[in-house]
């Protein structure tokens, strides 16, 4: 990279920090906002999870001044914890990825499903076949080194970003106060209520998650800027940026037609909120743009699994097989086993009715496992540095991680759990290629029984239907 393209001044790394964290789920976000809160309940989310999020970024901002030469935040748990905490990491992060491709596929076929009614929600066999072709076509395109040029950067951006700045436009013109007040909190009595509103707020809580997916790798993009100093600035600007833009996205709604409307709206929802008062030309616009977006997030997300897999395997956090380069200096074992397991995953979603929620739930879950890897290590970073407010900054994210799992639907935490069964048997298989003796610390021990405990129990809740796919 050379030292012109690293100037970047506040607006422009700002701008970066916007344009590549969002993705396909701001599209869906009214109906799944909708089916999960009223509108004032939603304000509280955002707010909560508004917090949340900036103490990531803050800490992976302040972790990056103070230890630069660590890369990436699967690093982040192997400096602080150990290599076991960063195989975990790195691990949840590589799920998230693929998973997060899943989601992208239902929700492509979804969506072209609005043109040709054969691919129906997106979960259906002739929608798998077709996404499976997707899938192999990009492997293919990937394997031999081909990436996003700049110029198709360019029109997926445009795509994504002019139909929904025109949405945003139209939709504060169309805003009716009234509408929007007439049932504020979603409450019996109308008015605020704790417990129903904090019931909202867990419930909305997934949903909103889902659009943060990719925040993290902003504060990566430090070395670009002009200066350290602005790093910071630009990440806290970047997220009120994005916290305008999908607020909007998925407040605006509310102030168009009744939340119980909203909710029911054929997703992805975005188009068909303004249908009525613009005309059918602004759905059609709008899932087009959406399958070109969707596109360029899927080809640009499958490289990411693989190469988190080689930054893994040159950590010895995994076989060397996994870091293995190809004559295009691709990890062609490690992207073809991520294909594979995409495929597999995809033929599972002829199963579930609710096929892109259910994807993006496990995409999420399984990033929540790196990001409170992040802020833990804020914790200890900071602790060890007797640096007061950053260990606060780390506590609070800490808190607020622990509790999203949670509020999130521990199902969705502890599925993801079972792929690391799968996981852990690679992990041992690259300690002890690397000569390791002692495979595990005591520590360490206790967290692998945790996990392997969790994934037990998850499967056998799935058995026993008690989780509903």
């Amino acid at each position: 990279m050379s030292n012109e393209s690293k100037k970047l001044g506040v607006i422009a790394l700002t701008a970066l920090i916007i344009s590549s964290s969002i993705g396909s789920g701001i599209f869906a976000i009214p109906t799944d906002m909708a089916a999960a809160a009223a509108p004032g309940s939603a304000l509280v989310a955002w707010l909560i999870a508004g917090i949340g999020v900036l103490t990531l970024c803050l800490s992976i901002v302040n972790i990056i001044k103070q230890k630069p030469e660590l890369s990436g935040i699967v690093s982040y748990a192997e400096d602080g914890f150990g290599p076991f905490n960063g195989f975990i990491s790195g691990w949840g992060y590589w799920l998230s990825a693929w998973l997060g491709n899943v989601a992208f596929a239902t929700m492509m076929m979804k969506t072209l499903g609005r043109f040709i009614p054969a691919f129906g929600e997106g979960n259906n066999l002739l929608s798998i076949l077709v996404a499976s072709v997707v899938l192999w076509g990009l492997y293919f395109l990937v394997n031999r080194g081909v990436e996003s040029a700049a110029a198709l950067n360019t029109i997926i951006t445009l795509c994504k970003l002019v139909p929904l700045a025109l949405y945003i436009v139209l939709a504060i013109l169309f805003f009716d106060v009234n509408t929007f007040l007439s049932n504020f909190w979603g409450t019996t009595s109308g008015n605020f209520e704790w417990s129903s509103v904090m019931n909202q707020v867990q419930k909305s809580m997934m949903v909103i998650m889902w659009v943060f997916v990719g925040i993290e790798g902003a504060a990566m993009m430090s070395d670009r800027a002009s200066s350290k100093k602005i790093v910071g600035k630009s990440t806290v600007f970047g997220l009120i940026g994005l916290l305008i833009v999908y607020i909007s996205a998925s407040i605006l709604p509310y102030g168009i037609m009744s939340q119980e409307k909203v909710a029911s709206l054929p997703s992805p929802a975005m188009g068909y909120v303004l249908a009525s008062n613009v005309g059918d030309w602004f759905p059609v616009v709008v899932n087009i743009a959406l399958i070109v977006s969707i596109f360029g997030c899927w080809l640009s997300w499958t490289m990411l699994p693989a190469e988190t897999t080689l930054i893994m395997a040159q950590r010895e956090l995994l076989p060397a097989k996994f870091g293995e380069l190809n004559d295009k200096g691709v990890p062609t074992f490690s992207l073809f086993f991520m294909t594979a397991l995409t495929q597999v995953f995809m033929f599972t979603l002829l199963f579930t009715q609710s096929a892109y929620q259910f994807a993006y739930a496990l995409c999420t879950a399984a990033m929540f496992i790196s990001w409170l890897y992040v802020v833990l290590y804020q914790v200890k970073l900071s602790h060890d540095l007797k640096d007061s407010k950053q260990l606060v900054l780390g506590a609070i994210g800490s808190i607020f991680f622990i509790w999203v799992i949670w509020a999130s639907g521990i199902d969705y935490f502890l599925m993801c759990l079972i792929a690391y069964l799968i996981g852990i048997v690679f992990y041992i298989q690259a300690r002890k290629q690397k000569g390791v003796e002692k495979l595990f610390t005591q520590t360490e021990l206790i967290l692998l029984v945790l996990l392997v405990v969790g994934a037990i129990f998850a499967i056998y809740r799935l058995a026993t239907g008690q989780i509903q796919l």
